[in-house]
């Protein structure tokens, strides 16, 4: 009796096992990435910010034309954190057409960043665009803007 329960809960758990593996398909996120590059041409895939003081925010604008011979919608524009705002408009373009994503930063990251923003077209196109930076604070003590320094004490005084 123990034997047969023991091979009854083996054969539960392999069948179990087997149904959590994913079928076989083609590498979708390559076909995609494919398929994009078709329809539409990006400028600054991935942008360099360079140096940037720490909570100013910044701004850059990505250009995309439609290659292609059919119009195209944009979707939406998804940022992967609260500190990159994305603007744009939903379209749609025409074949060769040109239109622009502003991806705006708050600059509340300290020290290196890298930020991903994905854009979604019609028929299930997508594209991972990229930027980076980094961030520097003004020490505490840093030396006044305009004033004090090398100004004359008038005569007579100590």
């Amino acid at each position: 009796m123990k034997k047969l329960f023991v091979a009854v809960c083996a054969l539960g758990l392999v069948s179990l096992a087997h149904a959590q593996t994913a079928p076989a398909t083609p590498n979708n996120a390559a076909t995609q990435q494919q398929d994009f590059s078709k329809v539409i041409e990006v400028t600054d895939v991935d942008h360099d910010f360079g140096k940037i003081p720490y909570g100013k925010p910044v701004e850059y604008e990505v250009t995309l034309k439609n290659i292609s011979s059919d119009s195209v919608k944009l979707l939406n524009v998804q940022a992967g954190c609260g500190c990159t705002t994305p603007k744009w408009e939903a379209g749609p373009y025409a074949p060769g057409e040109s239109f622009k994503i502003k991806l705006g930063f708050n600059g509340m990251t300290k020290g290196n960043f890298t930020k991903y923003v994905t854009v979604f077209l019609t028929n299930g196109l997508s594209k991972q665009l990229k930027f980076h930076g980094e961030t520097y604070e003004a020490p505490d003590n840093a030396a006044p803007a305009n004033g004090t320094v090398g100004q004359l004490k008038p005569s007579g005084s100590k």
